[in-house]
């Protein structure tokens, strides 16, 4: 339970951001709370649904109709899911597992049985992975040239070349770590990985261990530039592990080498509730909480298949660990260090390259962006349209423009070369006043946007991190303009992050409005993020925790009316993940009631489809390809024959707990007719998928479609060839 703050929380600027908890999301005595027993069938487990996801993402790898290097690729993407994973979803089970009293999951599961099961399903895919690799993958790479080295294949004078590159550029910076009576066990980082060196004196017959990290800022598979008589037109790599395993000698002179293994191990970094301290500064907390979690338990080591028993007993024992968190996996081949392969500029085993086209509402850069808003909504949809020339724009435009008052923005993540702390800089200087309100809390990205607050209150930004309690994940910016008729605003209303290098690779939709309905409710929301507001009534917002969850369950129930009095009912979802089960018992209720219902969901799904007398009208798919669906759309056919003539919704949130509960999220309705049409033209293209969808099964495992002819398109690929036959090559924007 979320601690009630009483006083004030004051940081720098002045701004008070503490709040009364009580106030958010109280129910409402005309929408009736469903049970929170769920049938047993009809609920699943959320971190084995989560392990499914990766399995599809593995999959991609195993899929032949990829380009080869795109499949590597997916390899890696697989490893450092599953890194996350552990750090964030097992670090918790064993918290769990530890706690006092113990309690079960909502499957009724304690957290030990649950790690058995999660282990289970981990091992089966590593299996996969390796599999894949070793079978699929390493024998394309060989017939296309591409070469990975293990040391006995070096011909001396690739060894030569080796060891000159070692020279120079690997032993000044290793240092070898020795254990014994004056050197105590060193620390180990988080996701590093080491060499574990067992050592002999050559006059004495004891063993002693030394760790070896290897270096992060080197690439672990470094590419040969020795033509040689048999190497002309091949890409031919040795792993950096290899190269100092074979070179240990020049690091413990006169020493024997008995043994060197490699080893790898993840720290938890399950969230240590914040909100639940009083700090006198959150930014100083978040900093400490960073410190803490560099020396957090570790909750998976990895190593090599052939360990030495005495080092595997001695690496267990100093890090506190048990059987269960030790994985035998290959590290000389860590898929996600293959990046030097994968980057390879060989057009015909990567997909084809995708430069953004412009909306074709801003093809004239010398247009108003302003007075292109005032004559209506404009939907962009990313990586397909440029977010450089949309969202980008706008920013930087507001920040030119002399009528510009205010500019006030929630920032949860984005790159460390962001355009927007620059052009917010820029407004700053300029006398603008700029609000940006920084997410401390964003997990992984707490050391990037603690550098940005200080920059930005540097240059004069009033940056506030939200509310004490709540993560700020809203995507929104609002524009305040003097202009002749008086003071309006302008909005920008995003389901992705203001992260330029994700919005190529991530699909995400972003709405510009002048609407005064909606630009009061952002105003009414800047107010609730940096001052004192508890207003919980919006004119058209869904907000989160406020009033969000309520219209959502209004929103199913009106379906369920329009069911029983035989008009059409459809809810169409489109989100990253379902596990809120207030809304997952809502859905099954109106499944039961005649509701037919899509779930388009990328992640992680707890809700059973298809289950007889429960969701027999619920479909769940997944669309998992060279983009990552990180869009949510959320679609009511209220009773209505023509389908555009239903509401339609976008914004932030995913229908989790977390989302409806503890952030703040805004969703907005989408009333422009063609906008709509767009919004249900991506809808339909996704449920008509035969190339990229997974169906879900009753019991929670995926299925993927196939296609009548082996070249058929999927989502992405007919999304990128109809916004260019829409923008033409003129269109066309990096």
């Amino acid at each position: 339970m979320l601690r009630i703050y009483e006083g004030l929380l004051n940081q720098p600027d002045g701004v008070s951001l503490a709040r009364d908890m009580s106030s958010y999301e109280q129910p409402d005595p005309a929408v009736a709370e469903p049970s929170a027993d769920l049938p047993p069938n009809s609920y699943l487990n959320r971190d084995l649904s989560w392990l499914a996801f990766n399995y599809r993402v593995l999959q991609e790898a195993v899929d032949a109709r990829n380009p080869l290097l795109e499949r590597v690729r997916f390899l890696g993407i697989f490893g450092t899911n599953l890194d996350e994973f552990f750090m964030k979803r097992v670090g918790l089970l064993l918290r769990l597992r530890e706690s006092t009293p113990l309690s079960p999951t909502f499957e009724g599961l304690m957290p030990e049985r649950q790690l058995r099961l999660v282990r289970e399903e981990i091992e089966k895919l590593l299996l996969q992975q390796r599999d894949c690799f070793e079978n699929l993958l390493r024998p394309a790479l060989a017939e296309n040239n591409i070469h990975l080295l293990g040391w006995d294949d070096l011909s001396p004078e690739d060894r030569e070349e080796a060891d000159t590159y070692f020279r120079s550029n690997v032993f000044p910076i290793l240092t070898p770590l020795a254990v014994d009576p004056g050197h105590p066990f060193p620390f180990i980082s988080n996701l590093s990985v080491s060499l574990a060196v067992v050592l002999q004196h050559p006059d004495r017959p004891e063993h002693v261990f030394a760790r070896v990290k290897i270096p992060e800022m080197l690439p672990n598979w470094i590419r040969l530039r020795n033509a040689g008589s048999s190497s002309g037109g091949q890409f031919r790599f040795f792993s950096l592990y290899d190269l100092i395993r074979n070179n240990l000698n020049h690091l413990f002179r006169d020493m024997v080498i008995v043994d060197a293994t490699l080893f790898r191990i993840t720290r938890s970094a399950a969230a240590e509730n914040l909100e639940d301290e009083d700090p006198e500064d959150l930014r100083e907390s978040v900093q400490q909480e960073l410190h803490l979690r560099r020396f957090a338990p570790v909750v998976r080591m990895e190593h090599d298949a052939d360990v030495n028993t005495e080092v595997l007993a001695l690496l267990m024992s100093e890090l506190d660990l048990q059987a269960s968190d030790v994985y035998a996996v290959p590290l000389a081949l860590r898929f996600v260090d293959l990046s030097p392969v994968v980057d390879l500029k060989l057009a015909k085993l990567t997909f084809a390259p995708w430069s953004p086209c412009l909306p074709s509402a801003l093809t004239d850069n010398d247009a108003d962006f302003f007075s292109l808003m005032r004559k209506g909504d404009m939907l962009v949809h990313h990586p397909y349209e440029s977010f450089s020339a949309s969202v980008e724009r706008f920013v930087s435009d507001a920040a030119d423009d002399p009528k510009v008052l205010a500019i006030k923005m929630t920032l949860y993540r984005t790159g460390d070369e962001s355009p927007f702390i620059r052009t917010l800089i820029r407004a700053a200087e300029s006398g603008k006043q700029v609000v940006c309100l920084v997410e401390l809390k964003a997990r992984f990205d707490e050391q990037r946007n603690i550098m940005l607050t200080r920059a930005l209150e540097k240059a004069g930004v009033h940056v506030v991190y939200g509310v004490v309690g709540l993560k700020t994940h809203s995507k929104v910016t609002l524009i305040v303009r003097n202009e002749p008729d008086g003071l309006r605003s302008y909005a920008h209303i995003a389901t992705g992050n203001y992260h330029a290098q994700t919005a190529r690779l991530y699909t995400d939709l972003g709405l510009f409005t002048a609407s005064p309905e909606v630009t009061g409710d952002l105003i009414e929301l800047f107010n609730f993020l940096t001052g004192r507001s508890v207003k919980r009534d919006y004119k058209k917002l869904l907000i989160a925790p406020t009033n969000m969850r309520r219209q959502f369950l209004e929103l199913i129930d009106r379906e369920i009316a329009h069911a029983a009095a035989g008009r059409p009912a459809r809810v169409i979802a489109k989100m990253n993940s379902l596990e809120d089960r207030k809304i997952i018992a809502r859905l099954i209720a109106a499944s039961q009631a005649g509701v037919d219902i899509d779930l388009i969901i990328r992640g992680l799904c707890c809700l059973a489809p298809g289950v007889p007398g429960l969701t027999d009208r619920i479909r769940v798919i997944s669309v998992i390809g060279r983009f990552l669906e990180h869009s949510r759309i959320f679609y009511f056919q209220n009773g209505q024959t023509d389908p555009l003539a239903g509401d339609f919704y976008m914004g932030s949130t995913d229908w989790m707990s977390r989302n409806l509960n503890n952030r703040v999220e805004v969703v907005v309705p989408v009333s422009s007719r063609p906008l709509r049409e767009q919004m249900w033209e991506l809808l339909q293209i996704c449920l008509n998928d035969q190339r990229q969808v997974w169906d879900m099964q009753p019991d929670g495992r995926y299925v993927q479609r196939k296609p009548a002819t082996p070249d058929a398109p999927g989502t992405h690929q007919i999304m990128m060839d109809l916004t260019r036959n829409r923008c033409g090559v003129a269109g066309a924007k990096k």
